[in-house]
């Protein structure tokens, strides 16, 4: 059992890191736990302008009148120093202390945003997060990495900061739009080519009750999602090491946002892009099974992500941005590779004409939009 009590109808994943262990709570409904997770405490709910059109004023009923609720414009364009800057004087004046808690009800820009400020204000107060997209739920909800982006890159200033919980309620996702749906599965297809063959294997033969969103397959992929991040994260909570494996995708997706523009491209569309990539780079360097990546491929498309670079991106401007990423040592970009499906090794470093060799080959199978 996890740190708070829950009723059997919730499933449970735990995040095992000693004192700052904490539970996952997924299922229809979730979001009802919300005030005995909190016990009392009182603080700051954090929200966007969408989302708190659908749930905001629910939530706030469940916490009552000695909570306070701040909107953020909904995009990533939120997720910057200023308006970061701004939630902490927020903070400061509603006078919260280091008792007190936020509550992030929001999908990715919303959770690592108000994880940062968690982590700052007063040196680390504890938030929860109530994850409302199908990306936050499966990723960036779990595992304590909060932050914000520069002009320079995405993600380049933040902290590792853990929730006491997170709240996911699968009813949520109810609200989310289609485009958003399917960028939340780039990232469930990534723990299946990365990390596990036989999930890999379901989400294939399951894909029609994922594109119709049927409450048991939901539940299903957003528990095994969360189980193959949280034995990563407790091996390995702060990227010294293996946790670098989840970054499958994201070398060159971090690059393809920053280029195209932060929120015209969305994350799990950077992130479907940077896979294709990389399993071409791994087909060529690492003897990865065409077959295989074709599969991925085809996977990606069947759930409405691209898997074709727009024809207006520019090569030396993506391998520039690529080599502002956290994973480049020594100058030299380091992507996440494999020999075959279910697998993947630590980042490694690739020789720039690799790199271009692998773009080329890539367009000349064709241009997406």
């Amino acid at each position: 059992m996890g740190i708070f009590p829950y009723p059997r109808m919730a499933r449970e994943v735990q995040i095992s890191l000693g004192e700052r262990s904490y539970p996952i709570v997924i299922g229809a409904g979730a979001l009802a736990r919300l005030p005995e997770t909190l016990r009392g405490r009182r603080g700051l709910v954090i929200t966007d302008a969408n989302v708190d059109v659908c749930h905001g004023g629910r939530v706030m009923d469940l916490l009552g009148g000695d909570w306070g609720k701040w909107v953020v414009a909904a995009g990533e364009m939120s997720k910057s120093a200023a308006v970061w800057a701004d939630l902490l004087e927020k903070i400061a004046a509603a006078r919260l202390d280091r008792q007190s808690v936020l509550v992030a009800l929001g999908g990715g820009v919303v959770g690592d945003l108000t994880g940062f400020a968690a982590a700052a204000y007063m040196r680390g107060i504890g938030f929860v997060q109530a994850p409302t997209s199908l990306l936050a739920m499966v990723d960036s909800s779990v595992g304590g990495k909060t932050g914000i982006n520069l002009a320079a890159g995405k993600n380049l200033a933040g902290a590792f900061h853990q929730p006491l919980a997170v709240v996911a309620d699968l009813d949520t996702l109810a609200t989310l739009p289609a485009r958003e749906f399917a960028a939340g599965m780039a990232e469930v297809v990534k723990y299946g080519v990365a990390l596990d063959a036989a999930f890999f294997d379901w989400l294939e033969q399951h894909a029609g009750a994922i594109e119709a969103r049927e409450s048991a397959a939901l539940e299903q992929l957003v528990a095994r999602s969360c189980e193959i991040k949280a034995d990563i994260v407790a091996r390995d909570e702060r990227e010294g090491g293996l946790r670098a494996v989840l970054n499958f995708g994201h070398t060159l997706g971090h690059a393809i946002e920053k280029i195209a523009g932060f929120g015209r491209v969305l994350h799990g569309e950077a992130v479907a892009l940077g896979m294709v990539y990389a399993l071409e780079l791994a087909v060529e360097l690492r003897g990865f099974a065409p077959a295989d990546a074709g599969r991925a491929r085809a996977l990606l498309r069947r759930l409405g992500l691209p898997v074709a670079p727009a024809k207006d991106w520019a090569w030396p401007e993506l391998l520039a941005a690529m080599g502002l990423d956290k994973k480049v040592a020594g100058g030299q970009v380091r992507m996440v590779l494999s020999e075959q499906l279910g697998h993947s090794d630590l980042p490694v470093a690739v020789p720039v004409a690799a790199l271009t060799a692998a773009w080329e080959r890539w367009c000349a199978h064709g241009f997406g939009g």
